[in-house]
């Protein structure tokens, strides 16, 4: 797919440079691929959960809108910065949900969801952020490793090619990030 990166590089460029045309153009070739990075996370979250792949992808969508001077380097660039979105929506949305338990807000579910999980599932994906926040502080690489594979749903490829290494670091540094981070959750 190079002409298609070429264009989606030259796009985000134009579009930095102040040609809003050029977002517009971009959106219709970058869409699939938001999706599919969405669709991955979705897949793990319960049944039922308020928040809809759809969502997710429009509200990723307006921050990276945002993005507008950001210093696009490619289009695996600008999908890590959608990886990134795409997580901390995940996680605001999470620390909302307890926010509201907490206050006392009541959730609307079916009896039979009643003992369902999802509850747990948010505290677990805060607690992932967190542990990921602190293992940032002492290697950045691996923290983005995870953010790109577990949120962004990138293969071992494409994040090598987004952080500029190769293939083998990213599995290395990737299965080294799990261990990591399954100690750090089960203190």
């Amino acid at each position: 797919m190079p002409s298609s990166s070429v264009t989606i590089t030259d796009l985000l460029i134009q579009w930095r440079d102040g040609d809003e045309g050029a977002l517009d153009r971009l959106i219709p070739l970058v869409y699939k691929e938001l999706r599919r990075m969405a669709s991955y996370y979705m897949r793990r979250r319960r049944p039922g959960d308020t928040l809809q792949t759809s969502a997710l992808i429009n509200e990723a969508y307006l921050r990276l809108a945002d993005h507008k001077n950001m210093r696009w380097q490619n289009r695996s660039h600008f999908f890590a910065v959608a990886a990134q979105a795409m997580r901390r929506i995940l996680v605001d949305h999470a620390r909302s949900r307890n926010a509201m338990k907490r206050e006392g807000a009541h959730l609307k579910v079916q009896l039979d969801q009643a003992a369902d999980v999802g509850e747990q599932r948010g505290a677990e994906l805060i607690a992932l952020d967190d542990a990921l926040k602190e293992l940032e502080t002492f290697d950045q690489r691996k923290s983005r490793i995870v953010e790109l594979r577990y949120f962004g749903g990138l293969s071992v490829e494409e994040t090598a090619d987004v952080l500029e290494v190769s293939p083998v670091t990213v599995k290395r540094e990737w299965r080294a990030a799990k261990l990591w981070l399954l100690r750090a959750l089960s203190k």
